[in-house]
Parts: structure tokens; sequence; C-alpha cells
């Protein structure tokens, strides 16, 4: 590379494009012009505000997730709820799960607090994983490249529901979220190591990238300035796009009884319950299902929105 390529002048067109605010502000203009992506935010933002204001809002429906009421259910009836749809009264907005009485609606809102805390925090630790790993397998290269792609082989070939299934059954006097979360985050970071180490293997073969590494740079001032923003936005759209499998997965492993213990609620756990009375009280079957799906569909088509605005060649590859 030649001194007049390094100091050649700034594209005008770049310029430009930093004067109407660069790609970033492109992206929120493009957001702001999709319906879906609009919806899918504020269902997201309900969901994550329930999620965090749980404890106020049980406590304005006036009962806690792991309080009984046995006058809300008839004995003699299998312990049915007492009431139409499933109990609703004035008392219990969503009703009560039969034999136990416990108000849905507290038990809905805590298990959204379950389940995003989990997600967000098994998330957390595959970006950060997957990120490390493959800004390294592709900043690097050779021997390290090597290491880290079998690794990253290995670790997706491997029956990971299967380990999950076993950890959460072997594994009894531990905290269960932070089991569940140590567990779900421990398979997941390979398919966003893939990404990053391929967008890192386009970055640092830029001009700006040799002319940082020419002017002495080191390779931590590098990383962080040059290669890292260059590959924030399709990590940001992979980031969102992994949240609702992780929240499925939960609900799965919590379904299959493996997951958190009652009296903690959880919305697969729930599911679960609800399958011996969906057809003489639909409402505690429905409830949190529909949470589920919800959640799961509005995190999906947010993360497909900015897929397609941030990572606009992957998205349409």
């Amino acid at each position: 590379m030649t001194a007049s390529t390094l100091t050649a002048a700034p594209d005008p067109a770049a310029q430009q494009d930093l004067r109407e605010g660069g790609p970033w502000r492109q992206a929120r203009a493009e957001l702001r012009r999709r319906t879906s992506a609009l919806v899918s935010l504020v269902v997201v933002a309900l969901f994550v505000l329930m999620a965090l204001a749980a404890p106020l809002l049980s406590a304005l429906g006036g009962w806690r997730p792991d309080e009984f009421d046995k006058s809300a259910v008839d004995p003699y009836l299998g312990g049915l709820p007492l009431g139409p749809l499933g109990g609703i009264s004035a008392e219990h907005w969503l009703g009560v799960e039969p034999v136990t009485g416990r108000d849905l609606f507290a038990r809905v809102v805590h298990g959204a607090q379950v389940s995003l805390l989990i997600a967000f925090a098994a998330t957390a630790i595959v970006v950060l994983a997957g990120v490390a790993a493959g800004v390294a397998a592709g900043y690097f290269g050779g021997r390290t490249d090597t290491v880290l792609s079998r690794l990253m082989d290995l670790t997706m070939s491997f029956p990971s529901l299967i380990f999950m299934i076993a950890m959460m059954s072997v594994a009894r006097d531990v905290n269960r979220i932070l089991l569940m979360t140590l567990v779900i985050g421990l398979f997941g970071w390979p398919g966003i190591a893939w990404i990053v180490r391929g967008q890192t293997l386009s970055l640092k073969h830029r001009e700006y990238v040799d002319a940082a590494r020419v002017s002495g740079a080191g390779h931590w001032r590098i990383l962080t300035r040059d290669v890292l923003p260059g590959v924030a936005g399709p990590v940001i759209a992979y980031t969102t796009l992994i949240i609702p499998g992780m929240i499925a997965t939960e609900a799965a492993l919590s379904y299959l009884g493996v997951g958190v213990r009652p009296p903690t609620p959880s919305w697969g756990q729930m599911i679960a319950e609800s399958v011996a009375f969906y057809d003489t009280d639909p409402m505690y079957f429905v409830v949190p299902s529909l949470c589920l799906f919800l959640t799961v569909l509005a995190f999906t088509l947010l993360g497909d929105a900015l897929r397609d605005v941030l990572d606009p060649r992957g998205g349409r590859s």
C-alpha cells in the first residue's frame, strides 16, 4: 500500500453520509417506516415493563404468586375455579389456577419476570462469548482461528437439548434460575461467533485498518476502534433474534419439568400444568400460552427488521 493511498482525501459520498447522520440514523428512519417493527417494539416494551413491575402489578391485584385462595375453587368438582371463564372476578382479574386457587394474573406477570430474566442473561453470555471468539478467530487467524473454529463446530454438533435436560435433572440443591441461565447460554455462542468471524475477516483488510496498523496502533486499539464498531450492526440484529430462542428454550425446559421449581412461576411450567384442564378451564392454558406466543413473535419480528436495516446484505442472503 502506497503513502498516497493512506493519505487520500476522504470520499465525498462518505462525507455526505456523515452529514446526513450516518448509517445508524438511516437505520432508525427505516425502522420508523416499518409498521411491524414499531408494533413489535411496543409489544416487547410492554412485556419488559410487565416483568420489571411484576411485584408492583401483583400487589395491585392483591395476590402473591405463591398465595392460595381455596375459596375460589370448588373441591367437589376436582378443584375447578368457581365462576365464569376460569374464575375471573373483581378479585382475580384473569381467574385462578385449578386446585390451588393461585391468582393467574400474579403468576403470569411473575412468570414474565423469570422467563425474560433467564433469556436476557443467557443472551448476554452468548453475545459476549460469541463476539470474543469470533473477533479473535477472524482477526488473529492462523492457529487461533483453527482452534476456535473447531471448538465452534464441536459445540454446535453437541446434542445440547439432551445435555440441558440431563444437567437440570441432576443438579438439585442449586439456584435453578442461575443454572438455567448458564446451561442455556453455554451452547448458543457458536452461531454469533461464526457471523462475527466472517465480518472480522472482511474488516481487517480494509484501508482504514491497514492505515491504523501502519501508523503503529496496537491490536487492542484496532479491535476496539475499527473492528468492533464494524460488527456492531449484525451483532445487534442477531442478538434480538437470539432472545426469542432463549425464551422458548426456557419454556420448553420448564414444560418438561426440569426448569424452575414450583411455586416459582414460569410460563412453560404453567402450560404444562394446564394441559390436564384445557377442556374444563381453557383460560389457564390460553393466558400463559398467549403471553409466550406474543413475546416470541414480537422479538422475532423486531429482530428480522433490525437485521434488514442494520445488515442488509446478510438479510438478503
